[in-house]
């Protein structure tokens, strides 16, 4: 089936919601950024998400799901960069994110693990970095060039 990406409405934010829970990701802070937050859909149905919380040239990552029935077609990538485009327009160089589960797929995209010392101090106050997320996850950044591309 056929799927698209659009900004979130607050009417989405009942299905995010509960796409988060489904695949065991924070929900905390996501109401407080939907204004910066992406949905993909098909025949009208929330099938994944990512969104941003914006911190000057900085940016968080957050929420980037895909319902587990829609998995390995592409869409978390292209939601991935669609944020990556959004960004840009706020401008936004570098995109930071806390994973425990994920990594690898985005290392595999181009991100780069960095200690939360490398994060800008305003995005390190956000929800996901004090609460939501465990000291334990992963934290990964990339760079973001004029073209939504990934700069060294």
């Amino acid at each position: 089936m056929a799927w698209h990406i659009t900004p979130a409405t607050s009417a989405d934010l009942p299905a995010l919601l509960a796409l988060l829970g489904q695949v065991g990701l924070p929900e905390a802070g996501l109401a407080q950024h939907l204004a910066t937050a992406l949905v993909a859909r098909s025949a009208g149905v929330l099938i994944g998400s990512a969104a941003l919380e914006l911190y000057g040239d900085t940016a968080l990552l957050r929420s980037v799901a895909v319902a587990p029935g829609w998995r390995r077609r592409g869409i978390g990538r292209a939601l991935t960069d669609a944020a990556s485009m959004l960004a840009l327009h706020h401008g936004v160089r570098r995109l930071v994110l806390l994973t425990t589960t994920a990594a690898p797929w985005f290392l595999a995209a181009g991100w780069v693990a960095v200690g939360r010392d490398a994060v800008d101090a305003a995005a390190r106050q956000s929800i996901q970095f004090t609460s939501a997320c465990p000291a334990s996850a992963s934290v990964l950044m990339r760079r973001l060039d004029a073209a939504g591309a990934t700069v060294g």
